[in-house]
Protein backbone atom coordinates (compact mmCIF):
# COMPACT_ATOMS: atom_id res chain seq x y z
CA UNK A 1 0.00 0.00 0.00
CA UNK A 2 1.82 3.23 -1.12
CA UNK A 3 1.46 6.27 1.91
CA UNK A 4 2.31 9.77 1.78
CA UNK A 5 3.41 12.66 4.45
CA UNK A 6 0.08 13.61 6.32
CA UNK A 7 1.36 15.46 9.11
CA UNK A 8 4.27 17.19 11.18
CA UNK A 9 4.44 16.86 15.08
CA UNK A 10 4.95 20.20 16.35
CA UNK A 11 4.19 19.50 20.01
CA UNK A 12 4.13 16.47 21.40
CA UNK A 13 1.94 15.73 23.96
CA UNK A 14 2.15 13.42 27.25
CA UNK A 15 3.53 9.94 25.12
CA UNK A 16 1.31 10.25 22.63
CA UNK A 17 2.17 7.27 20.91
CA UNK A 18 1.20 5.21 17.32
CA UNK A 19 -1.48 1.71 18.68
CA UNK A 20 -3.29 -0.68 16.40
CA UNK A 21 -5.42 -3.60 17.18
CA UNK A 22 -5.01 -6.79 17.22
CA UNK A 23 -1.78 -5.47 18.70
CA UNK A 24 1.24 -7.86 18.59
CA UNK A 25 0.61 -10.76 18.80
CA UNK A 26 2.20 -13.97 19.43
CA UNK A 27 5.42 -13.05 20.82
CA UNK A 28 5.21 -12.54 24.39
CA UNK A 29 7.38 -15.70 25.22
CA UNK A 30 10.12 -13.64 24.03
CA UNK A 31 8.71 -10.33 25.94
CA UNK A 32 6.43 -8.41 24.06
CA UNK A 33 2.99 -8.28 25.09
CA UNK A 34 0.40 -7.42 22.44
CA UNK A 35 0.21 -3.67 23.29
CA UNK A 36 -2.74 -1.74 21.01
CA UNK A 37 -4.80 1.21 22.28
CA UNK A 38 -5.79 1.14 26.39
CA UNK A 39 -9.48 2.43 25.19
CA UNK A 40 -10.50 0.24 22.53
CA UNK A 41 -13.94 1.09 21.88
CA UNK A 42 -12.77 4.60 21.85
CA UNK A 43 -10.33 3.95 19.30
CA UNK A 44 -12.33 1.18 16.57
CA UNK A 45 -14.96 4.13 16.96
CA UNK A 46 -12.58 6.80 15.83
CA UNK A 47 -11.49 4.66 12.56
CA UNK A 48 -14.69 4.04 11.42
CA UNK A 49 -15.41 8.28 11.40
CA UNK A 50 -12.50 8.26 8.63
CA UNK A 51 -13.76 5.12 6.59
CA UNK A 52 -10.71 2.99 8.02
CA UNK A 53 -10.63 -0.62 8.99
CA UNK A 54 -11.77 -0.44 12.83
CA UNK A 55 -8.24 -1.62 13.90
CA UNK A 56 -5.95 0.70 11.77
CA UNK A 57 -3.29 2.58 13.20
CA UNK A 58 -3.90 5.84 15.08
CA UNK A 59 -2.52 7.74 17.62
CA UNK A 60 -3.46 7.51 21.34
CA UNK A 61 -3.20 11.00 23.13
CA UNK A 62 -2.94 10.37 27.15
CA UNK A 63 -3.65 13.02 29.50
CA UNK A 64 -2.53 15.84 28.11
CA UNK A 65 -2.61 15.73 23.97
CA UNK A 66 -0.16 16.68 21.09
CA UNK A 67 -0.47 19.70 18.21
CA UNK A 68 0.04 18.95 14.29
CA UNK A 69 0.58 20.63 11.15
CA UNK A 70 -1.03 18.79 8.06
CA UNK A 71 0.93 18.61 5.50
CA UNK A 72 -2.35 17.39 2.67
CA UNK A 73 -5.80 17.41 3.06
CA UNK A 74 -7.40 15.07 4.74
CA UNK A 75 -10.07 13.95 6.76
CA UNK A 76 -9.59 13.01 10.68
CA UNK A 77 -11.99 12.22 14.07
CA UNK A 78 -11.15 12.37 17.35
CA UNK A 79 -13.02 10.36 19.97
CA UNK A 80 -12.38 9.24 24.06
CA UNK A 81 -11.10 11.93 26.21
CA UNK A 82 -12.33 15.46 26.00
CA UNK A 83 -9.04 17.52 25.22
CA UNK A 84 -10.62 20.60 23.87
CA UNK A 85 -9.50 20.62 20.17
CA UNK A 86 -8.66 23.32 18.21
CA UNK A 87 -8.28 23.81 14.27
CA UNK A 88 -6.19 26.82 13.62
CA UNK A 89 -7.64 28.28 16.93
CA UNK A 90 -11.18 27.27 16.13
CA UNK A 91 -12.98 24.81 18.59
CA UNK A 92 -13.93 21.61 16.88
CA UNK A 93 -15.87 18.79 17.95
CA UNK A 94 -15.06 14.79 19.15
CA UNK A 95 -16.90 11.92 17.74
CA UNK A 96 -17.49 13.41 14.37
CA UNK A 97 -15.44 13.11 10.95
CA UNK A 98 -13.46 16.51 10.75
CA UNK A 99 -11.92 17.69 7.19
CA UNK A 100 -8.57 18.99 7.45
CA UNK A 101 -6.35 21.33 4.85
CA UNK A 102 -2.65 21.13 4.32
CA UNK A 103 -1.07 23.72 6.36
CA UNK A 104 -4.06 23.65 9.36
CA UNK A 105 -2.69 23.04 12.81
CA UNK A 106 -4.53 21.15 14.99
CA UNK A 107 -3.79 22.04 18.92
CA UNK A 108 -5.31 20.23 21.90
CA UNK A 109 -4.80 20.40 25.74
CA UNK A 110 -4.99 18.81 28.88
CA UNK A 111 -7.73 15.78 29.18
CA UNK A 112 -10.93 17.46 30.71
CA UNK A 113 -12.86 14.05 30.99
CA UNK A 114 -11.28 10.66 30.66
CA UNK A 115 -7.54 9.65 30.59
CA UNK A 116 -6.85 9.17 26.71
CA UNK A 117 -8.26 10.75 23.51
CA UNK A 118 -7.59 8.81 19.96
CA UNK A 119 -7.10 10.37 16.68
CA UNK A 120 -7.34 8.55 13.60
CA UNK A 121 -6.44 9.76 10.02
CA UNK A 122 -8.37 8.76 6.57
CA UNK A 123 -5.72 6.21 5.29
CA UNK A 124 -4.26 4.57 8.88
CA UNK A 125 -0.76 5.38 10.21
CA UNK A 126 1.57 3.95 7.76
CA UNK A 127 4.57 3.81 9.71
CA UNK A 128 6.82 0.41 9.63
CA UNK A 129 5.23 -3.06 11.10
CA UNK A 130 7.30 -4.56 13.80
CA UNK A 131 6.79 -7.93 15.03
CA UNK A 132 3.89 -7.83 13.00
CA UNK A 133 2.16 -4.76 14.41
CA UNK A 134 2.70 -0.98 14.40
CA UNK A 135 1.32 -1.06 18.29
CA UNK A 136 4.14 0.77 20.52
CA UNK A 137 5.57 -0.94 23.46
CA UNK A 138 7.43 1.71 24.88
CA UNK A 139 9.72 -0.39 27.12
CA UNK A 140 11.26 -2.20 24.40
CA UNK A 141 11.20 0.45 22.11
CA UNK A 142 9.48 -1.37 19.32
CA UNK A 143 6.66 -0.47 16.80
CA UNK A 144 5.04 3.12 16.53
CA UNK A 145 7.89 5.71 15.65
CA UNK A 146 11.21 4.56 15.75
CA UNK A 147 9.37 2.36 19.04
CA UNK A 148 8.74 5.42 21.25
CA UNK A 149 6.09 8.20 21.93
CA UNK A 150 6.25 10.48 18.88
CA UNK A 151 8.39 13.85 19.30
CA UNK A 152 8.46 17.50 18.32
CA UNK A 153 9.69 17.83 13.97
CA UNK A 154 8.45 13.98 13.31
CA UNK A 155 6.21 13.62 9.91
CA UNK A 156 4.08 10.59 10.25
CA UNK A 157 2.69 9.63 6.69
CA UNK A 158 -0.78 7.47 6.44
CA UNK A 159 -2.23 4.98 3.67
CA UNK A 160 -4.08 5.60 0.75
CA UNK A 161 -7.90 5.92 1.46
CA UNK A 162 -10.12 3.81 -0.53
CA UNK A 163 -12.58 6.70 -1.91
CA UNK A 164 -14.32 9.52 -0.11
CA UNK A 165 -15.19 9.82 3.26
CA UNK A 166 -18.52 11.39 4.39
CA UNK A 167 -18.96 13.38 6.81
CA UNK A 168 -20.63 11.34 9.81
CA UNK A 169 -21.15 11.21 13.72
CA UNK A 170 -20.99 8.55 16.13
CA UNK A 171 -24.20 8.33 17.18
CA UNK A 172 -24.49 9.54 21.34
CA UNK A 173 -26.17 5.85 22.26
CA UNK A 174 -23.01 4.21 20.61
CA UNK A 175 -20.26 6.45 22.74
CA UNK A 176 -18.54 4.37 25.81
CA UNK A 177 -19.94 6.28 29.10
CA UNK A 178 -16.77 7.94 29.92
CA UNK A 179 -18.09 8.07 33.91
CA UNK A 180 -15.94 11.76 35.84
CA UNK A 181 -17.30 10.55 39.16
CA UNK A 182 -15.16 9.70 42.35
CA UNK A 183 -16.37 5.73 42.12
CA UNK A 184 -15.88 4.02 38.41
CA UNK A 185 -17.19 0.97 38.58
CA UNK A 186 -15.10 -2.10 36.46
CA UNK A 187 -16.69 -5.94 36.04
CA UNK A 188 -14.35 -8.58 36.66
CA UNK A 189 -14.87 -12.32 36.46
CA UNK A 190 -13.53 -14.52 39.38
CA UNK A 191 -10.16 -16.51 38.69
CA UNK A 192 -7.29 -17.48 37.97
CA UNK A 193 -6.59 -17.30 41.89
CA UNK A 194 -9.90 -16.03 43.38
CA UNK A 195 -9.58 -19.41 45.95
CA UNK A 196 -6.64 -17.76 47.50
CA UNK A 197 -9.00 -15.40 48.93
CA UNK A 198 -11.31 -17.52 49.96
CA UNK A 199 -15.02 -15.93 49.87
CA UNK A 200 -14.21 -14.07 52.88
CA UNK A 201 -11.05 -12.28 51.66
CA UNK A 202 -12.93 -11.96 47.98
CA UNK A 203 -16.00 -10.75 49.51
CA UNK A 204 -14.04 -8.13 51.13
CA UNK A 205 -12.29 -7.48 47.95
CA UNK A 206 -15.26 -6.41 46.27
CA UNK A 207 -16.60 -4.41 49.05
CA UNK A 208 -13.48 -2.39 48.71
CA UNK A 209 -13.38 1.03 47.10
CA UNK A 210 -9.71 1.15 45.13
CA UNK A 211 -8.07 4.37 44.67
CA UNK A 212 -6.46 4.95 41.40
CA UNK A 213 -2.61 5.61 41.76
CA UNK A 214 -0.51 8.23 39.45
CA UNK A 215 2.31 4.82 39.72
CA UNK A 216 0.31 3.75 37.30
CA UNK A 217 1.08 3.23 33.67
CA UNK A 218 0.10 0.73 30.25
CA UNK A 219 2.19 -2.31 32.20
CA UNK A 220 0.29 -2.13 35.30
CA UNK A 221 -2.58 0.02 37.06
CA UNK A 222 -1.66 0.31 40.56
CA UNK A 223 -4.45 0.71 43.52
CA UNK A 224 -4.31 1.59 47.39
CA UNK A 225 -7.35 0.42 49.37
CA UNK A 226 -7.47 -2.14 52.53
CA UNK A 227 -5.45 -4.84 53.51
CA UNK A 228 -6.50 -7.58 51.58
CA UNK A 229 -7.41 -11.24 53.86
CA UNK A 230 -6.15 -14.48 52.64
CA UNK A 231 -7.18 -17.75 52.43
CA UNK A 232 -5.75 -20.38 54.46
CA UNK A 233 -4.33 -22.06 51.50
CA UNK A 234 -1.83 -18.87 50.97
CA UNK A 235 -0.17 -19.64 54.33
CA UNK A 236 -0.08 -23.54 54.21
CA UNK A 237 1.43 -24.20 51.11
CA UNK A 238 4.57 -25.66 49.73
CA UNK A 239 8.22 -23.91 49.58
CA UNK A 240 8.31 -23.08 46.11
CA UNK A 241 5.03 -21.16 46.11
CA UNK A 242 7.09 -18.05 48.13
CA UNK A 243 6.38 -16.88 51.60
CA UNK A 244 4.34 -14.23 51.03
CA UNK A 245 0.62 -15.33 51.29
CA UNK A 246 0.13 -13.71 47.92
CA UNK A 247 2.88 -15.70 46.36
CA UNK A 248 2.13 -18.31 44.00
CA UNK A 249 4.63 -20.71 41.66
CA UNK A 250 4.88 -18.46 38.63
CA UNK A 251 2.24 -18.98 36.26
CA UNK A 252 0.42 -17.48 32.94
CA UNK A 253 -1.52 -13.80 33.62
CA UNK A 254 -3.90 -12.60 31.95
CA UNK A 255 -4.87 -8.98 30.27
CA UNK A 256 -6.97 -7.51 32.93
CA UNK A 257 -6.18 -10.13 35.55
CA UNK A 258 -5.80 -7.96 38.96
CA UNK A 259 -2.29 -8.62 40.39
CA UNK A 260 -2.09 -8.86 44.37
CA UNK A 261 1.66 -7.84 44.72
CA UNK A 262 1.85 -8.23 48.39
CA UNK A 263 -0.72 -5.77 49.25
CA UNK A 264 -0.88 -3.95 46.02
CA UNK A 265 -3.24 -4.77 43.53
CA UNK A 266 -1.84 -4.12 40.44
CA UNK A 267 -4.33 -4.46 37.27
CA UNK A 268 -2.29 -5.63 34.03
CA UNK A 269 -2.72 -3.97 31.12
CA UNK A 270 -1.89 -3.81 27.18
CA UNK A 271 2.23 -3.71 28.33
CA UNK A 272 1.89 -6.37 30.92
CA UNK A 273 4.33 -9.37 31.49
CA UNK A 274 3.00 -12.72 30.28
CA UNK A 275 3.55 -14.31 33.70
CA UNK A 276 5.07 -14.41 37.48
CA UNK A 277 4.70 -15.38 40.95
CA UNK A 278 2.06 -13.19 42.12
CA UNK A 279 -1.76 -14.60 42.07
CA UNK A 280 -4.74 -13.01 40.43
CA UNK A 281 -7.69 -13.65 41.93
CA UNK A 282 -10.01 -11.79 39.43
CA UNK A 283 -9.68 -10.72 35.70
CA UNK A 284 -11.06 -7.57 34.03
CA UNK A 285 -13.01 -9.02 31.05
CA UNK A 286 -11.75 -7.54 27.79
CA UNK A 287 -15.23 -5.63 27.33
CA UNK A 288 -14.50 -3.71 30.27
CA UNK A 289 -10.65 -2.93 29.78
CA UNK A 290 -11.67 0.47 28.01
CA UNK A 291 -12.72 2.08 31.15
CA UNK A 292 -9.56 1.49 32.60
CA UNK A 293 -8.02 3.35 30.09
CA UNK A 294 -9.83 6.03 31.15
CA UNK A 295 -9.64 6.71 34.45
CA UNK A 296 -7.35 9.09 36.09
CA UNK A 297 -5.01 9.02 39.09
CA UNK A 298 -7.24 9.99 42.00
CA UNK A 299 -10.37 8.41 41.01
CA UNK A 300 -11.70 5.13 42.93
CA UNK A 301 -12.28 1.89 41.30
CA UNK A 302 -15.41 -0.38 42.63
CA UNK A 303 -15.31 -3.87 41.21
CA UNK A 304 -18.69 -5.62 40.56
CA UNK A 305 -18.47 -9.45 39.69
CA UNK A 306 -20.10 -10.70 36.78
CA UNK A 307 -20.31 -14.42 35.16
CA UNK A 308 -18.06 -15.53 31.87
CA UNK A 309 -21.67 -15.28 30.03
CA UNK A 310 -22.09 -11.76 31.19
CA UNK A 311 -18.53 -11.06 29.95
CA UNK A 312 -19.03 -12.96 26.66
CA UNK A 313 -22.23 -10.48 26.23
CA UNK A 314 -20.46 -7.67 27.15
CA UNK A 315 -17.67 -8.31 24.66
CA UNK A 316 -20.72 -9.13 21.84
CA UNK A 317 -22.70 -5.99 22.46
CA UNK A 318 -19.33 -4.13 22.03
CA UNK A 319 -18.21 -5.69 19.04
CA UNK A 320 -21.71 -4.74 17.51
CA UNK A 321 -21.63 -1.00 18.38
CA UNK A 322 -17.91 -0.88 16.75
CA UNK A 323 -19.48 -1.73 13.49
CA UNK A 324 -20.76 1.49 10.85
CA UNK A 325 -24.18 0.55 10.20
CA UNK A 326 -24.80 0.47 14.17
CA UNK A 327 -22.36 3.28 15.34
CA UNK A 328 -22.41 6.01 12.54
CA UNK A 329 -25.06 8.73 11.74
CA UNK A 330 -25.09 11.74 9.39
CA UNK A 331 -23.64 15.08 10.84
Amino acid sequence: MSSRPFFEVVEPGLETCVQELPGRIGHWEQGFPPSGPADAWSFRLANLLVGNDRDAAALECQFLGPSLRFLADGVIAMTGAEMMPRLDGAAVALWQSLPVRAGQVLATGGGRTGARMYIAFAGGIDTPKVLGSRATFHMAGVGGVEGFAIKAGQVLPVGETAGPVMAQQILPAMRPPIETGKIVSVEVVAGPNDDWLGDAGAAGFLAANWTVLAQSNRTGMRLKGPSIAFAPRAYDKLPEHGQDPANILDHGYPVGGINIAGQTPIILLQDAPSTGGFINPFTVPSAALWKLGQIRPGQQIRFTPVTLDDAHEMRRRQDLICTASQALGPL
